[in-house]
């Protein structure tokens, strides 16, 4: 054979090895996106890990309640969940506790969410007061979801402060002044998504996810302009949130949860000053320009 001839088949060889390599890579990419699917997919799993993007963390005991399991089935359960690294366990004396592994877990659970809620056809389920509590206001993991997440998200870009598109986000110079005067800290302190719409699977529209969206959650819990409800991710909003959204954010909610706005440009400048110490921030002078 004459060394042309071999350095071709050496080639073809590569290239074959090549191909293969490819292949593999496909096949075992299928048989995680498998493995995660079939642990998402069972009814008490999935109940447990929704259960955890309120982004707190529970006990076995508390998550196999939520999942109506057995204390040694939950375990089992949660077990396979951190083995696949979509949980972590913190051992603290007795006991255990469990929470979402990353904001990456969260996001693609949310995004499970939006697409389990396009239904064809739909079905009709009777709605309960808790899933109007939810569809107001939750917990998106850490940050900040439903109708109210929409609300403050659509303030922020009314009034010029973030431009969202659907690849990302970003704090304007004017969104850095307002936020840091509105005492949410965006200073990061792990790597980390800084700004980014996280799709709404209850209201179809962006909310803030990232760390902006986080210290917006924050700050308002803070606040005391919303409160958690025990054993639910939903938010209250509390009377001087109400007052303090209409004040700082421009948004009107009346007793029937109905949402107005009282921007009238898309195009408004809106600067604080510093914020008194008091909870709803009443005594905050604003600056608002067209």
């Amino acid at each position: 054979m004459s060394r042309a001839n071999g350095s071709g088949h050496a080639e073809l060889f590569s290239i074959d090895m090549l191909r293969v390599s490819a292949i593999e890579l496909r096949m075992v990419a299928a048989a995680n996106l498998v493995e995660v699917a079939a642990l998402v997919g069972d009814t008490a799993r999935a109940t447990m890990l929704n259960a955890l993007m309120g982004g707190q963390s529970l006990t076995a005991t508390e998550l196999a309640y939520c999942a109506n399991v057995s204390r040694s089935t939950a375990s089992g359960h949660l077990s396979k969940l951190v083995a696949a690294r979509l949980l972590t366990v913190t051992h603290k004396r007795r006991f255990s506790y469990y929470r979402i592994a990353s904001p990456l877990v969260a996001t693609m659970l949310e995004s499970i969410k939006v697409v389990a809620a396009i239904e064809v056809p739909p079905r009709h389920q009777p709605r309960s007061a808790n899933d109007d509590a939810l569809r107001f206001a939750r917990s998106c993991y850490d940050h900040l979801a439903g109708q109210v997440g929409v609300a403050v998200t659509d303030a922020l870009v009314a009034m010029g402060h973030i431009v969202l598109t659907d690849e990302g986000g970003e704090v304007t110079s004017s969104g850095g002044r307002f936020l840091s005067a509105f005492g949410a800290d965006l200073r990061p302190r792990t790597r980390r998504i800084f700004c980014q719409p996280c799709l709404d699977w209850s209201e179809r529209r962006y909310h803030l996810k990232g760390l902006v969206g986080a210290r917006i959650l924050d700050r308002l819990l803070e606040l005391g302009w919303l409160k958690c409800v025990s054993g639910s991710r939903a938010l209250q909003l509390t009377s001087s949130g109400r007052a303090g959204l209409s004040e700082i954010f421009q948004i009107e909610i009346n007793n029937e949860g109905v949402f107005e706005y009282k921007l009238s440009s898309a195009d408004v400048d809106c600067h604080l000053t510093r914020p008194q110490s008091d909870c709803a921030l009443r005594n905050a002078r604003k600056d608002i320009t067209a």
